[in-house]
């Protein structure tokens, strides 16, 4: 079947050319974009949509959250409010909780979790363990998130459980639970971070992973300026995360991983991601990551919920485009492509093709993932403009109409 989605007051593709089309129409065949072009000029296909005048984006590609979780930690939100400092130290709270839990009931609060983003336009996810910080526990979060999000982090190195040995939880989570997660992940995460792993304990946790076959990311310098931006550079991690403090080597040592990259052509090697999660810096009243300073230097940056039950309880990727537009400086396009193409990039799925059978996310190009967010407005203008209001119509999640 194909569909004919027509009268698009504004298209913004997001691809790398950059593209805002007006009077638009797409056309979807089976899971792919077949067609993009005026409207005057669309092909027939076999059903057809009005989209009313309405504005479309690429679906939202949040490449950050942990949505497996039970548990409420509300009581840590009222007193960072109240003025406590956040520290890491509420995910055993949530691990507690998490372990608790049954694989029923566990799976179905992350598919509402799910089904919550995708009723906001977010059409690719991924998710990370990092609740049950044991090999049977973390291992059982692996296996369920593989059920629910399109791509898996293993994020054993979240916390040392109360009570062990950070050196001797080290080696479990670059061992034995390593290998118990193994078939379900994709990826592998560290939180870099004082309170939590060290740089030698991160390294070590990463290197472990990259010789297991999975790519890397990094939670880093979210507390205060540290070691997780240059060891992210260090073993070119896909992305790193959180980004709030930087000094100028910080900055200078991501903009170098891109020297490589055509970013007109999408050839060359990707460089480290920046990965920006503002609803978090609100929640934890942390400053703003930097990423006006990040673009500026060429650094290739993404935007994403965090949606966690700790610091960042949202699955709001509207909202986070809104707060990088009025408070971090960033472009309506600008942040619509970080929470995009930027999120895609992070993910490593700006790019697929026919030929090879991958589908690449976060952008509207013919042979693309048919991933795509129609606003109740005529431009993606109006997220900012009006803050706070749903604007999503209908969403498009691989082809298949979500809502």
């Amino acid at each position: 079947m194909s569909t004919l989605i027509t009268n698009i007051a504004e298209l913004m593709t997001q691809d790398l050319e950059h593209r805002v089309l007006k009077d638009a129409a797409v056309v979807i065949e089976g899971e792919r974009i077949s067609w993009i072009g005026a409207a005057a000029d669309a092909p027939a296909a076999d059903d057809a949509v009005d989209a009313g005048g309405r504005a479309m984006l690429p679906g939202w590609v949040d490449s950050h959250t942990h949505l497996l979780f039970a548990g409420d930690r509300t009581a840590e939100f009222e007193a960072r409010m109240a003025g406590e400092s956040y520290s890491a130290g509420g995910i055993a709270v949530t691990m507690n909780a998490t372990r608790a839990t049954s694989d029923f009931d566990l799976t179905r609060l992350a598919l509402g979790r799910v089904a919550e983003a995708v009723s906001q336009g977010t059409t690719y996810i991924e998710t990370k363990t990092g609740y049950g910080l044991d090999i049977e526990h973390e291992a059982r979060s692996a296996r369920i998130a593989s059920t629910i999000a399109d791509q898996v982090t293993y994020l054993g190195a979240h916390l040392v459980p109360a009570g062990q040995d950070p050196d001797a939880y080290t080696d479990l989570a670059s061992g034995p639970m390593l290998a118990a997660v193994r078939p379900y992940v994709q990826w592998a995460d560290v939180f870099c971070e004082d309170g939590a792993f060290d740089a030698e304990q991160s390294r070590r946790v990463l290197l472990a992973c990259r010789d297991a076959g999975l790519g890397l990311r990094v939670h880093g310098n979210q507390l205060g300026e540290g070691p997780g931006v240059q060891l992210a550079v260090e073993l070119e991690a896909a992305s790193v995360d959180h980004v709030n403090y930087l000094a100028d080597k910080d900055v200078d040592a991501l903009t170098g991983t891109w020297a490589g990259w055509d970013a007109t052509t999408g050839t060359g090697r990707r460089g480290t991601v920046a990965t920006c999660l503002p609803a978090c810096d609100l929640s934890t009243r942390q400053p703003l990551a930097p990423a006006r300073e990040l673009l500026d230097a060429g650094v290739q940056v993404a935007l994403a919920s965090n949606c966690n039950p700790g610091t960042s309880y949202t699955s709001s990727m509207a909202f986070c485009v809104t707060t990088a537009v009025l408070q971090m400086r960033l472009s309506v396009h600008e942040a619509v492509r970080a929470a995009t193409y930027g999120g895609a990039l992070a993910l490593h799925k700006d790019k697929g093709n026919d030929v090879d059978g991958e589908r690449a996310v976060g952008s509207i190009a013919v042979g693309h993932r048919a991933d795509l967010h129609l606003l109740n407005a005529p431009s993606a203008t109006h997220l900012a403009y009006r803050p706070g209001m749903p604007l999503t119509y209908a969403v498009w999640r691989a082809g298949a109409r979500a809502r």
